[in-house]
């Protein structure tokens, strides 16, 4: 949880915009997924990726997809065109996407988004009935299994609401 909520504190600070989505979000929303990275839905525009490189900015920085991990340029202007940044930094694994199949692209992502907060650090979390959409959109077999746990954590919920 120390890497989510420093990566958390980076960010805000910087004012990065930024989606919370994947497991973590999962996790917000009370569901046991266990993750080894940070997945955000974000603009990849020149002022955000400004922010960006600043919150995440350590020397160690690097493209995570590439076999010869490549550090990640400075100068945003580098990253013009990149549709989606797989990074590894001091804080761990970074997973940046402009999308979130099944929703979007960030414009659309925001609106189906609620304000989370982790130990004073405020920030957009999809919110539940968009995170089991893109869950399954994506279809893989580990999302697949994150929707029954996340349509469960839809029944309670429904469940207390007739209460």
């Amino acid at each position: 949880m120390a890497s989510i909520l420093e990566f958390l504190r980076r960010m805000n600070e910087q004012g990065v915009r930024y989606v919370v989505i994947g497991r973590y979000a999962g996790i917000v929303h009370g569901a046991p997924l266990p993750t080894e990275d940070i997945d955000v839905c974000v603009p990849l525009d020149q002022e955000n990726l400004r922010k960006i490189l600043a919150a995440l900015g350590d020397p160690h920085l690097r493209f995570r997809m590439r076999p010869d991990k490549p550090q990640v340029p400075s100068d945003p202007a580098r990253l013009k065109g990149f549709k989606n940044l797989y990074l590894v930094s001091d804080i761990g694994r970074v997973d940046m996407l402009t999308e979130v199949r099944g929703i979007g692209a960030f414009d659309e992502v925001i609106r189906h988004t609620q304000v989370a907060e982790i130990e004073g650090q405020s920030f957009h979390v999809l919110n539940l009935d968009a995170l089991i959409r893109a869950k399954r959109a994506a279809g893989r077999r580990k999302d697949l299994r994150a929707v029954v746990e996340l349509e469960a954590i839809r029944r309670r919920i429904d469940e207390h609401k007739g209460e």
